[in-house]
This record gives structure tokens, sequence and C-alpha cells, in this order.
């Protein structure tokens, strides 16, 4: 079982809430990580883009696109892109994909859709990743669920910031129903709070909450707010490259040491 933890896992980073950090931790955790000697790649699954744009690439690809394989125009070949980060790959986004609810509505079988594409490659073409992370978009849509499904594992953003408990505590609830009809195997990989600031009384009031509900779930390094995390976007690059000795990136270095160590846990109902 513990073996299967450190390879080929399918990662969702998931908050049904918008600017919790969640892109910029895909884009910097699985840089950081390969970096540091592992294979990766990264699922752009939100609409938005911004996984896609913030590795310089584009998101108004009307060819190499997830939404082209989903929709079986393309194979998971064909839309694998490198990234100027080496041993990071991408599989880009398009705002196409905001039309697929609508244009799959008849299908039973969409929630799986992106879980069998992955299955079927999973001891090919995607043998070679330690990781597979998937950024969903700031929503519970279909394109969530389908991540949820596809998923072996979740990364939760949870910014420090009020009502960020109240938010999360109504996304257990979403996971465990998702774990009962259609994903019984989903774990929670860890908890990441983003956004701290040290100075801030609310900021550390959440820390201690979020550690005492969520416990060991919670990890050990906290994401603090960081003028050059914001910035790196703009660049089309991580911020782990863009600057990789400011505070935001040593956070994330520190994060992904972490998060290799750290074993999957059962998320426990909200019920």
């Amino acid at each position: 079982m513990q073996k299967k933890m450190t390879t080929k896992t399918t990662i969702a980073v998931i908050n049904q809430k918008g600017g919790v950090g969640k892109t910029t931790t895909v884009i910097n955790l699985a840089s950081a990580l390969s970096i540091l000697g592992q294979n990766n790649l990264i699922i752009d699954l939100d609409p938005q883009g911004n996984a896609s744009t913030g590795l310089g690439k584009s998101n108004n690809d009307n060819d190499q696109n997830i939404y082209n394989l989903l929709i079986k125009k393309k194979k998971l070949s064909e839309v694998i892109q490198k990234t100027d980060v080496k041993n990071l790959d991408l599989i880009s986004s398009t705002v196409n994909l905001s039309g697929l609810e609508v244009e799959t509505a008849n299908d039973s079988d969409r929630a799986f859709f992106l879980k069998y594409i992955l299955k079927n490659e999973k001891e090919q073409i995607l043998s070679k990743y330690d990781n597979i992370f998937i950024d969903c978009p700031p929503s519970l849509s279909l394109l969530t669920i389908m991540a949820l499904v596809a998923s072996d594992e979740l990364l939760v953003p949870l910014q420090t910031e009020f009502f960020a408990l109240e938010g999360i505590t109504q996304l257990v609830k979403t996971i465990d129903r998702i774990k009962v009809n259609l994903n019984p195997k989903l774990n929670v990989r860890g908890i990441l709070l983003t956004m701290f600031d040290k100075r801030n009384k609310l900021s550390t009031q959440v820390d201690k909450e979020a550690r005492n509900y969520f416990k060991e779930k919670v990890y050990k390094t906290v994401i603090p707010r960081n003028v050059r995390l914001s910035e790196a976007p703009s660049h089309g690059l991580p911020c782990v490259v863009y600057d990789k000795s400011c505070l935001g990136s040593k956070s994330y270095f520190k994060l992904a040491s972490e998060f290799k160590e750290k074993k999957s846990i059962k998320v426990e109902s909200a019920a």
C-alpha cells in the first residue's frame, strides 16, 4: 500500500472557494517536486486556464488541450506538453471546457471520462510520473466531480481568513458523498494553510482552529502572503523558478519535502 502512495498517484488540488492559492499551489508544488528529481504531470481542468498560463503555455490552444482529450478528439499522447521546468509536463486548459457540462448532459457516464483515460494509460504513458496533479475549478461543477472521481488523493488549500473553516466543512461533506457514490478509495493527502500573515491575529487563530479540527491532516508547512508568488504567473513561470530564494518559494520547497513524506490519510465524516 505504501508504495502506491509514492508512485503514479493522482492528486486533485481542490477548494470550491476561489482565491485560496489553489493554482499557485499546483504549479509551485509540482515544480518544486520536479526540481527535487520527481517526474510530475499537471492537468489543468479549470476553464480559466491559470495553471497553463502560469507555466508559460497558452490556454487558447484549440488543439492540444484537456477538452479535446475528454471529447476523444485527441489521444493522451497528443496533448501532453513539456514545460520549461525539467521533469514537469502539462495538459493545458481551454475556455471550451466551460461548455462540457452542457455538451455531455445526456451521457450518464460523464463523471468517469477522466478516470477511464487515466486508468487506461497509468501503466503506459503515465507510468513515468510520480504524481499527477489536477487543478480543479473553484466550484463544485462537473469538472470538479470528474477530478474527484479520477483521483486517489486530495490536497486542499485553506486560506487563513474569515469563513475559511466553514467552507472546508462543506467540502468535506461533498467528499463524503463522492466516496459513497463514485470513488470509495478517495483519501485526503493533506490540508495546506495559505496566505498566512503572522502579523494578523486572525491567521494565527485559523491556523490553531484548523489544526484542532483536522489534526494531522494539516501540513506543518504554511504558505505566507508573498508578493513574488503573485508576480511570478505574469512572467509565465512558477515562483520556485522565478525567484527561488523568496519566502514563498522556500515555503513550497519545504512543502515538497513534507509532501513526499506524508502518507495519505482517510478523511473523516463532517456529518
